[in-house]
Parts: C-alpha cells; sequence; structure tokens
C-alpha cells in the first residue's frame, strides 16, 4: 500500500460510514438513559425529579459545551475530539454506575457525560461531512449520518433494556460504558486535511464568522425553534416509559415505544435531508414541527394501548430527528460549511436548553401534580410555535466579497 493510498483511504464514503456509525452508539446509548430513570430511582430512593434534574442538567453541559467543541473541531480536527468525547463518555458512565447520591448523579450524568456528549454528537461529525461532500449531494448524505444515529436509538434500546432485565441496571451501565469504547477507532476516519484558503479566496476567522451569523436575524430564528426540537424530543424519551408505567403499561411497552422512534427515525432522517436538497429547507421544518404538534394531540386524545402507543412511536420517531439535517444544512446553505460545527454547535446549545427545560419541567409538573398532562399540553403549544418561526426566515446565502488582490 503506498503512501499516497494510506492518505487517500478517508474517502466520502468512509467518513459517512464511520461517522455514522459513530454517532450510533454514541447517540444511541444516551437515549437509554431512560431506562434506568424507574430502577434506579426505586433502588436509591430517589424521587423521579433527583434524576430528571441530573439528566437536565446533562443536556444544558451538553449544548453549553457544544459551541466549544465544534470550535475546536474545525481548528483542529474532529477525529481528536471524538476520541476525546468517547473517554469522557466511558468515565462518565462508570461514574454514573457507582452514585449513591443525586450530586454524585448529577456530576458524573450531568457534566462529564454532558462533556462527553459534545464531542460525539450531531454538530462534530455534520462538520466534517458537510466539508466531504458536495452542495448537491450534502443534505441527503447529511440525512443518512441522522439515520445512523437513529438507528442507534433502535438498536441501543432494546440492547439496554436487556442488560437491565438480565443483570441489573448497575451492570448494565458497566456494559455501556465498555460499549462506548468502540468510538475510539471510528474516530480515526474524521481526520481531515486542513487546507490554506487559495490566494484570492474569501478568509473568515471564527470570531468574524461568528459576528456574522450572530447578526443574521435568520439564524437566530432557526435557534430558538430549534430550543422547541430539543423540548419536546428529551421529554419523551427520558418520561416516556415512566408515563407507559403511570398508564398501567410495562416498562417493555415504553422500550418498544421508544425503539419504534429509533426504527422510523431512521426512514425519517433520511427523507427530511432528502426533501432538504430539493425543497426550501424552511418550509419543511415548519411542516415538520407542526406536523409534530398535531400527532402529540392526537395521542394524548386517545385511549392508551398498544397499539396506540406503538403508532405514536411511528408517527413521532418519522418526525423525531428530521431537524437536524434541515436545519444543519439550511445554517450551511446560508453561511457555507467553514465553520459548520462552530455554527450548528451554537444551535445545538438552543436544542440543548430546551432540553434541559422539558426534562426538568417535566419532572417538576410530575412531582407537583400527579401527571404528565400539562406537559404534553405544553409540548402541542410550543411546536406550533417552532412552526410559525421558521417560516420568515431568511435562507438567501450570504454574499461575500473576496479580497481584493495585493498590489505591487
Amino acid at each position: 500500500m503506498t503512501s499516497a493510498t494510506l492518505k487517500n483511504w478517508r474517502t466520502p464514503a468512509i467518513i459517512l460510514i464511520c461517522g455514522g456509525m459513530a454517532l450510533t452508539i454514541a447517540l444511541g446509548t444516551r437515549h437509554t438513559f431512560g431506562l434506568f430513570l424507574q430502577p434506579m430511582s426505586a433502588d436509591l430512593g430517589w424521587g423521579r425529579q433527583t434524576f430528571s434534574f441530573a439528566i437536565a442538567i446533562q443536556n444544558l453541559v451538553y449544548g453549553l459545551a457544544q459551541p466549544i467543541t465544534g470550535m475546536i473541531a474545525d481548528k483542529y480536527g474532529a477525529g481528536r475530539v471524538m476520541a476525546s468525547g468517547a473517554v469522557f463518555y466511558a468515565i462518565g458512565l462508570l461514574l454514573m454506575a457507582f452514585s449513591t447520591s443525586g450530586l454524585e448523579f448529577g456530576l458524573s450524568a450531568g457534566i462529564v457525560v454532558g462533556i462527553a456528549l459534545s464531542c460525539s454528537g450531531f454538530s462534530i461529525v455534520y462538520g466534517v461531512i458537510g466539508r466531504a461532500f458536495p452542495p448537491e449531494k450534502r443534505s441527503v448524505a447529511l440525512g443518512i449520518t441522522g439515520a445512523a444515529g437513529s438507528f442507534g436509538q433502535f438498536v441501543m434500546l432494546p440492547y439496554g433494556q436487556t442488560l437491565i432485565s438480565n443483570i441489573g441496571w448497575h451492570s448494565a451501565m458497566i456494559t455501556l460504558a465498555l460499549t462506548i469504547l468502540l468510538i475510539l477507532p471510528l474516530s480515526a476516519a474524521l481526520v481531515e486535511k486542513r487546507t490554506a484558503p487559495a490566494p484570492g479566496q474569501f478568509k473568515q476567522s471564527i470570531p468574524e464568522a461568528l459576528r456574522e451569523a450572530l447578526g443574521h436575524g435568520g439564524y437566530w430564528l432557526l435557534c430558538i425553534a430549534y430550543t422547541v426540537c430539543g423540548f419536546q424530543l428529551m421529554f419523551i424519551s427520558i418520561h416516556f416509559p415512566a408515563y407507559m408505567v403511570d398508564q398501567h403499561m410495562s416498562p417493555e411497552t415504553g422500550m418498544v415505544a421508544l425503539a419504534m422512534i429509533g426504527l422510523f427515525n431512521i426512514f425519517g432522517s433520511y427523507f427530511w435531508g432528502w426533501l432538504g436538497g430539493r425543497y426550501t429547507k424552511k418550509y419543511l421544518l415548519s411542516i415538520l414541527y407542526f406536523t409534530r404538534a398535531v400527532g402529540i394531540a392526537i395521542f394524548i386524545t386517545l385511549p392508551i394501548s398498544p397499539l396506540t402507543v406503538y403508532t405514536f412511536g411511528a408517527v413521532i420517531g418519522f418526525l423525531w430527528l428530521g431537524t437536524v439535517p434541515l436545519t444543519s444544512g439550511l445554517i450551511a446553505q446560508i453561511f457555507g460549511v467553514r465553520y459548520l460545527s462552530t455554527l450548528s454547535g451554537i444551535a445545538f446549545l438552543f436544542h440543548q436548553i430546551g432540553s434541559f427545560f422539558g426534562v426538568g419541567i417535566a419532572g417538576y409538573l410530575f412531582d407537583a401534580t400527579g401527571s404528565y398532562r400539562l406537559m404534553w399540553i405544553l409540548t402541542i403549544g410550543m411546536g406550533v410555535l417552532a412552526a410559525i418561526l421558521n417560516f420568515p426566515i431568511d435562507d438567501r446565502q450570504i454574499a461575500r466579497k473576496n479580497p481584493a488582490p495585493a498590489t505591487v
């Protein structure tokens, strides 16, 4: 094998496959956390708010750290960031397994795992994918990557439930810590060859890119609407298994529903990414948010049964992460791909602020009222709001002037 072959093995296809597999493991493991809420709370004598608050902190830290890790990935490479995240992730899961108090669980699940997720989530991988594919193929590639992350939810939820049922939640958490280390070899494919801009080509620093994005009204609308996505998704992801138990369903019913979300999310992520390459992304986002709100409204008005639960899982799954390739694709369309991890990371901060409140408010409302009814209604209203916010976004590519040629 020649040195040229060694240098060129990181083809767009290899980057797509390895990045997708890394997301499968990282995000799939994250989606298993809801399965631990009931058994851990029961064994350790915690209220649901204790567990919920730690996961809410995790989502907030995940979001706060994401712009920083995105900047590091854009400047020094996503491969290093992803590998570091895998190590942090494994350590965090081990600390979660040995936590005996709310403080310990908050530090491990909230802070350590939150930082780890910021190193191994969509924004890091999407930056590499966005630069590896030309504009006409970018939305589809982002959709495929999103589908891989969704496949992780489909695979890891049954894996996590099987571990909990057979070896208990403590050993299951340790096993997940070992599983997460599979990300390490995959991160090698995300190492990019960094090249300097050609003479006369537009040059931009990270501070300049930030000023440009934060001065764009459409970017703010996109980020605020993304808050709603996090609010809805993490409420369902973390509290749905417990909600099923409250409705006199088995824990397995909630797990299967979340697995259905993961399965149909595979098709939905690809489908919305495919649509994003053909139609106006901001309108697609409005349609997606509004349809999600309608689906939730129908679900809570119907009698709870395995049929309605699994149907809800399929519908909401198809609408689950379609926002991710559309949002990142819209950012790339307006601002370019040079700092896609950075700008997507800031948008994801808003997503995770929504996740923080979605998990935390749900736990508070349940402990205060003994029901998730108010939370479901709030989730519907926010979905309608997000649909409205995306509509007026100015999605035109920013026109930039190339630097004037040097004179002699």
